[in-house]
């Protein structure tokens, strides 16, 4: 069984920064793709970013281009999103996917975390 728990949310000025975090407890991590998924209140998920489970491959929403960071450390069994130059539409509850093939829809997701709500103030 996976499980993904992130970390790392919380409350940030525009323009700031956060570094999410989300940590696998099974003992496959490597052979699963990863993303981030965010949720803003009254919307519905959407992708942010994917890395392949070697880490040689990435994508992202146009939107989030230049701005955030996908890495992951397969030793450590934890992927990143490194995000920058926060906005307040970027407010969210951001969630870890793990996936067989690159989890960039929801319905190609087969693991879910909790997630972890990113809060931006103007």
């Amino acid at each position: 069984q996976v499980q993904l728990v992130e970390s790392g949310g919380g409350l940030v000025q525009a323009g700031g920064s956060l570094r999410l975090s989300c940590a696998e407890s099974g003992r496959a991590f490597s052979t699963y793709a990863m993303g981030w998924f965010r949720q803003a209140p009254g919307k519905e998920r959407e992708f942010v970013a994917a890395i392949s489970w070697s880490g040689g491959s990435t994508y992202y929403t146009d939107s989030m281009k230049g701005r955030f960071t996908i890495s992951r450390d397969n030793a450590k069994k934890t992927v990143y999103l490194q995000m920058n130059s926060l906005k307040p539409e970027d407010t969210g509850v951001y969630y870890c996917a793990a996936a067989y093939q690159m989890p960039t829809r929801t319905s190609g997701v087969d693991y879910w975390g909790k997630g972890t709500l990113v809060t931006v103030s103007s």
